[in-house]
This record gives structure tokens, C-alpha cells and sequence, in this order.
């Protein structure tokens, strides 16, 4: 072993460097959070090259673009430039890249188009309304989501229809013919030349099937050790394609698998936590190795014990006990709020103090949440203290019409019988080929049972449609001919110009229309970045390939959390779900009441709310040193003000872990919590450090009893849920609209109009 060797491995400790020199056979490698499971990942790959391995016959499958890069790149400090030749990439574009080279097989073009959901979403909404089916009971997204589920499953349409129980839940849904829509939905993505992102699990699957004895015995030669990362997030379909690659009789199983049973929260994409649950039983006959990861380099003391209490309480799961050495360190704050505002208010005033106390940036502070909609009063309150922040999870570059405009005429230039993007773009810019004119194409391609591209200048239209028509056909035509010789910039540029969109959102002055402009010249430069700089990595084919379809297939790929422009100095708000993977010193969990986390559909069976602990626990192991926990007893939700019971979560953590409470009795103890779903007994209570001022202009959800507001009349004193105390000094407008003038002595700008039949005011007089 060379001295390069010696030092990687000297910088583990002891249960990492036997999961890193543990090279052969099935192993599984349980890793708590911040236990360093990048690091055994990225060395045991490292340590199979120095052992004499060739980098290409290893493949490493990972579920962000993000995380392969990161792996690259600490492989290469070990073993050099070599590390570029591994298969490491997302299980899409490792198998987008498999695709591109085998699509034949089964009857696609290599340049195949991938749909995402938008593009989906579409189809399914158009053959909805070929059906004409009712839209609201066929919603796209539900339909969407059925047939995802489906493939996910290996259930073909005709397995579908076979399948009893699925079509009883159709029918108890009042949705029966969802089995037509995905057949047809099937036969126009393989017509138009296009996978959506599970065809590109579920027909991979399909070509290692079909051809067990040329292409299957190809890959599973060609990759001699198989590695997986977040193993806890697969679907059962990955899982299958994994076995697939490793499970043969004369195979070694060379298969590591690393992840975290208790950070397993995408069931509601299709990943499945038995995976990981069944997996040492799945290998047990050939000799499996389990190494458990269970101290924690990230958290103090305080938060990692937190965390482990909080999950002892789920039902199924893989044996672990984590520790940190790093210290006790700060206990975890509470924040008890009457109102969602005033949560707002005091996570806000709680970021300032730790700032100056603690001299935090704002890129080490986070504000998780349960859902992305909670955003917005964290946002004006840190926009009054001019605190900066950005907020992820909204809606991507790629998402923005002018770029998917743009990319549609990309996309058609590739793949003539690509319908959605034909769609899309026939009459934008305006070209006189309007709706009904399209609908016509649409008809005659049905009734040929062809493309629109192919009958497109057959459809009995106008002459003046039909010269249009023909003009866009040979814009697109023209151009599909250089993008088989020129690269993707030279294209992208030139359709730019000669479609009209430059010159259209050119002529668009305002602020809005300078802001799309940019957007498309921003997605130009980035083009011109992957055709001109050989370190932009390309996800689905070899790095000299600069045409354009290559060029489609690798941002087909990309998603929002591979972002690399997320750099400076803002708090960051996101969803928890987003939040996994990431780390800051300081982490703000808010909305913690009953209903909204755990959410009110996860308390409908005890594995929804196991999973819900899980995003809990994953949720609070972000946090280094600072972890505070928020919840309001009453927010608007729908319109409507909700009283809140506090999270059964927020009363899981042992009480000497929180700092200032008052003995928490739960209301659901931990045997229930192992068995089922909780049953109420006693509430919990958070006593709270609050001025006098405020707990006086303050009024107490659970004691706070409206009057009707025909009772309210001038000189009355009145209580308020979020001014408290006030006196109604004058009452003036009809009866529907009385409009009082209140003088509320406790608060700023006390004198406030309030239009009664909208107060909610408590006589106390």
C-alpha cells in the first residue's frame, strides 16, 4: 500500500475504514446523518481503483447531479484523473446514457426526447379531453400520478386492466377509464419519440428483459462493482434494475448499498423504505457485510440525543444508537406563538439576536418547513429587518415559458414527431396557425394513427394557414439538417433569430419583458458554456459531444437542487424535503402544530406517520450548533383562523434538551406511538419567556370567545385576538358594512378602523 493509500484511509475512523476496505461481495452500509457517508462512498470507490480495478467497471448511482460531481471530485484526490472514467451519475442520466446507445432495441431513436412533467401533464390533459372525459374528475396531475405509480411497479396498461384491485380503486374513484388513458398515453410517447422520467427506469428495464443475452450480459460484464448512495430513497423498479446488474450465477454481487432507513421521506414519489429494510435479508445466502456509521461529525449533543429519541418511536426500522463528541452545546430553543405573524415575528427576532450574539451569516441560517406556501410571512418579516434570503423549491429556469418556448423549438429540431414541443411552438410567435387549424392536424394524424409532423401540409385548411404551414415546416426542416453537422449553440442561435422569438420579446419594453429577454440570452450563453468548455460535464454521452440532441438530453436531466448558483450570503427557506443533504449552524423549524407536521394525511395510517417522524428527524439533524422548533396556536389556513394543538413531535423530545419548559407531560405516550396512531390524553405545555407588554396586548386562543358583531356597539371595551385589550370609540356605515373606530392603548398606530362583519371581537363589558 503506497503512502497516497495510507493517508486516505488514516482519515477514517475505525467502522469507516472496514466499510471502505470491505471491497467484495453484497455490503450495506448504514449511515446516520453527518456520519460521513460521502466520505466511505467516495474512498471505497478510490480503494477499488487503487486495488487494480479499471474506473469504467465501476458503476456509482446517486439521485442529484450534484452528489456525482461532488463525488468525482473527491475521487479524483486520491486516485487522479482516472476518476472521470467511473459511472457515476443519477440513476436518469446513467440510464438516459444507456438508452441513448440501446433505444433501438426496443423501438425508440437514440435521440429520443424526454419529457419532464409539464410535458406530461399535457398529453395526459389533451387525451383527457380526446376523450371527453370530465376534467375534474380526471385531473392530469392525479392520472399523472396513477401511471407513475404504475411503472414504478412494472404494471404495463395490460397488467393494469388485469389487475383487479387497481380497477375496483378506479372505479370507487369514479375514474374507470384511467387504464385507456394510460395505453394511449403510452402509444403516443413511443409515436412521438419521447420517454417521461419513470420511462427512463421502466423501459431500461424493459431492454435488460428483452435482451437477457446481448445487452443485460453486456453491462453486467461491463460493471464489475455496483455502488448505490441514499439507498433509503429508491423505488421498488430501481431496485429491480440493480438486481438485475448483479444478481447472476456466476456473479460476485459486488454491491454496496449506503443510506439511512430513518431518513427514508419520498414514499409519495414511489421510493419504498423496505429496500433498505430487506436488503441484508435479500443478500443474507451470500455472505453480506453490515457496517453502521453512528457518529455524527455534524451536531452537538443536545440535538443529535434529541434526534434519537424522537426515533426510536417508529415501528420498523434498522437498530442504531447515534453520537457526537462534539459537546453539549446549546440546548433547543422553543418559540410558542399565538399567531402564524407572530411566529413570523419572533423567528425573525431570534435570527437578529443570534447574529449578533453568536456573529452568524445569513448562509448559515435555515427556515424549514413543512410546506412551501409557509413561506410568506418569514418572508416580509425578513424583508422589514432587511435581512436577505432566497427561497428554494420555486419555480425553476427551466420551467420559465420563454425558456421552454425556446427549448421547444430545440427539442422539434431533434425530434420531428416530437408533439408536445409541436404543439408548443406551431404559433408562437403568431404565424396565422391557430387553434382550430391545429385541431384539424390533430384529427387527420389520429385517423392516419401518425405523427402531426408527417400530415401537417395534408390538412384541409385555408390557403394562407397552409402557406404558414409550410413555412414553419421548412424553418424546422432546414435547421434539423444543420444540427446534424453544426453544434448546439450555432443552432440554438440561429433558430433564435429566424423564429421570431428574439425580435418578439425584444419589442417588449417593460420590466417583465427585459426580464425574459435575459432569461433567454441566459439560457444562450449557457449553451454556448456547454459547447466551448470541455469541464462542463455531460450527463448522457462522452464530453466531446457537442451536438445539439446531446445537449437536450443533458438539461432534460438537471434539477433545481443542482443549481450551482446558489451562492452568497442570504438565509436560506425551503422545504424540509429539500432540505436533506444539507447542513447549517443555525436551523429554524417552524409550523409545528398537529395537522400541518405531522400533516393531517400522514395521521390516516401509521406508516404515513412514521414517515412524517422520519422527515421530522431528518429535519433537525440539519442543524450544527443552534435548533429552534416553532409553532402558533392559531393561523389562517384556507381563509379561515385555525386553533392549533402542538406537534405530537415538538413533545417527543425529552425535556432535558429544551431549554426553559416546564414539565412536559404528552398527550401521546411512546407506547402508542410504537403501535399506531395516537390516541389524546394530556396536553403538553411550553412555558414561555414573555414581557409583561406582550402577554397583555396579547389574547389566549383557547379563552378567546368572539361576539357577534351585530353586539357591537360604540364605548364597549373589547378583546381582540391580535391587538388585545381596545375600546370601540365610534361605529359609522349600513348595517352590512359597519365600520368600527377602536382604540387599542398596547399597540403602535393604536387607533384602527376594523370593518365588523370581518372582526372577530370578545365584549368584555
Amino acid at each position: 500500500m503506497n503512502q497516497t493509500e495510507h493517508s486516505y484511509l488514516n482519515g477514517l475512523n475505525d467502522v469507516q475504514r472496514q466499510a471502505v476496505i470491505a471491497t467484495d461481495g453484497p455490503v450495506l452500509v448504514v449511515a446516520g446523518p453527518g456520519s460521513g457517508k460521502t466520505r466511505v462512498l467516495t474512498y471505497r470507490i478510490a480503494h477499488i481503483i487503487q486495488s487494480g480495478v479499471a474506473p469504467w467497471e465501476i458503476l456509482a448511482l446517486t439521485f442529484t447531479n450534484k452528489a456525482a460531481r461532488e463525488m468525482k471530485d473527491r475521487i479524483a484526490q486520491v486516485v487522479g484523473m482516472r476518476a472521470n472514467k467511473v459511472w457515476a451519475g443519477t440513476f436518469h442520466s446513467i440510464f438516459a446514457r444507456i438508452l441513448r446507445v440501446e433505444a433501438e432495441k426496443i423501438g425508440y431513436p437514440s435521440n429520443f426526447t424526454i419529457y419532464d412533467s409539464d410535458d406530461t401533464k399535457s398529453l395526459i390533459g389533451t387525451i383527457i379531453k380526446e376523450m371527453n372525459l370530465d376534467k375534474n374528475s380526471y385531473n392530469p396531475n392525479a392520472v399523472r400520478s396513477r401511471i407513475s405509480q404504475a411503472k414504478s411497479n412494472l404494471i404495463t396498461p395490460t397488467l393494469y386492466r388485469q389487475n383487479q384491485e387497481l380497477m375496483e380503486q378506479d372505479r370507487a374513484a369514479k375514474r374507470p377509464f384511467i387504464v385507456e388513458i394510460y395505453h394511449k398515453y403510452t402509444a403516443r410517447c413511443k409515436r412521438a419519440g419521447a420517454m417521461d422520467f419513470d420511462d427512463l427506469l421502466y423501459r431500461l428495464f424493459e431492454l435488460l428483459q428483452k435482451n437477457p443475452d446481448g445487452v443485460l450480459e453486456k453491462y453486467r460484464e461491463k460493471f464489475r462493482y455496483v455502488l448505490v448512495d441514499e439507498f433509503q430513497d429508491t423505488n421498488h423498479l430501481q431496485y429491480a434494475i440493480v438486481r438485475k446488474l448483479v444478481e447472476y450465477p456466476e456473479s460476485p454481487r459486488n454491491i454496496c448499498v449506503v443510506g439511512d432507513d430513518a431518513q427514508s421521506i419520498y414514499a409519495f414519489r414511489g421510493a419504498t423504505i423496505q429496500n433498505i429494510l430487506d436488503f441484508e435479508k435479500d443478500f443474507a445466502r451470500h455472505g453480506i457485510q453490515v457496517f453502521k456509521l453512528e457518529q455524527n461529525y455534524r451536531s452537538t449533543e443536545h440535538i443529535v440525543q434529541a434526534a434519537n429519541e424522537v426515533i426510536t418511536l417508529n415501528r420498523n426500522q434498522i437498530p442504531k444508537k447515534i453520537w457526537s463528541d462534539k459537546g453539549e452545546g446549546q440546548k433547543i430553543k422553543i418559540i410558542k406563538a399565538l399567531t402564524d405573524t407572530e411566529e413570523g415575528k419572533r423567528v425573525a427576532d431570534t435570527i437578529l439576536e443570534q447574529k449578533n450574539r453568536y456573529h452568524l451569516s445569513n448562509e448559515e441560517i435555515a427556515i424549514l418547513y413543512r410546506t412551501n406556501a409557509q413561506s410568506r410571512i418569514f418572508e416580509e418579516y425578513l424583508r422589514r429587518y432587511n435581512i436577505p434570503y432566497k427561497i428554494f423549491g420555486g419555480q425553476s429556469f427551466y420551467q420559465r415559458k420563454e425558456i421552454k418556448d425556446m427549448i421547444g423549438y430545440l427539442r422539434l429540431i431533434v425530434n420531428q414527431q416530437d408533439e408536445e414541443a409541436l404543439r408548443r411552438i406551431i404559433n408562437f410567435p403568431k404565424r396565422g396557425i391557430g387553434a382550430t387549424t391545429v385541431e384539424k392536424i390533430s384529427n387527420l394524424a389520429a385517423d392516419q394513427n401518425t405523427s402531426l409532423w408527417e400530415v401537417m401540409t395534408q390538412a384541409n385548411v385555408s390557403s394562407r394557414a397552409m402557406n404558414s404551414i409550410k413555412g414553419f415546416k421548412h424553418l424546422i426542416s432546414a435547421y434539423a439538417e444543420r444540427a446534424q453537422t453544426e453544434n448546439a449553440f450555432d443552432v440554438a442561435k440561429g433558430i433564435a433569430r429566424d423564429s421570431g422569438l428574439l425580435d418578439l420579446l425584444k419589442g417588449d419594453t417593460t420590466v417583465d419583458g427585459m426580464n425574459r429577454l435575459e432569461n433567454l440570452n441566459a439560457l444562450l450563453d449557457g449553451i454556448k458554456t456547454f459547447v466551448e468548455d470541455d469541464d462542463v460535464e455531460n450527463l448522457t454521452a462522452e464530453v466531446n459531444d457537442k451536438s445539439l440532441a446531446s445537449y437536450l438530453q443533458n438539461i432534460a436531466l438537471l434539477t433545481d437542487l443542482d443549481d450551482e448558483s446558489k451562492s452568497g450570503d442570504y438565509v436560506t427557506l425551503m422545504s424540509v424535503h429539500s432540505a436533506k443533504g444539507l447542513e447549517f449552524s443555525s436551523v429554524f423549524l417552524v409550523g409545528l402544530e398537529e395537522k400541518l407536521f405531522p400533516s393531517f394525511m400522514a395521521l390516516e395510517s401509521p406508516e404515513g406517520l412514521d414517515e412524517e417522524r422520519r422527515l421530522f428527524y431528518v429535519a433537525i439533524t440539519r442543524a450544527e450548533k443552534h435548533l429552534t422548533l416553532s409553532y402558533a396556536s392559531s393561523r389562517y389556513r384556507y381563509g379561515n383562523m385555525r386553533y392549533n394543538e402542538v406537534s405530537r413531535f415538538l413533545e417527543e423530545i425529552p425535556r432535558d434538551h429544551v431549554e426553559s419548559t416546564s414539565s412536559i407531560r404528552s398527550r401521546f405516550s411512546r407506547e402508542e406511538n410504537r403501535s399506531g396512531p395516537p390516541t389524546a390524553t394530556v396536553r403538553g405545555s411550553f412555558k414561555e419567556r414573555t414581557d409583561a407588554r406582550t402577554a397583555s396586548m396579547k389574547a389566549d386562543p383557547e379563552t378567546f370567545k368572539p361576539n357577534p358583531s351585530s353586539e357591537i356597539q360604540a364605548g364597549m371595551k373589547i378583546l381582540h385576538l391580535k391587538f388585545g385589550e381596545g375600546k370601540v370609540l365610534s361605529i359609522d356605515g349600513n348595517t352590512d358594512n359597519r365600520i368600527a373606530t377602536i382604540y387599542f392603548k398596547e399597540i403602535d398606530n393604536p387607533q384602527r378602523r376594523i370593518m365588523l362583519k370581518f372582526a372577530k371581537l370578545q365584549i368584555l363589558d
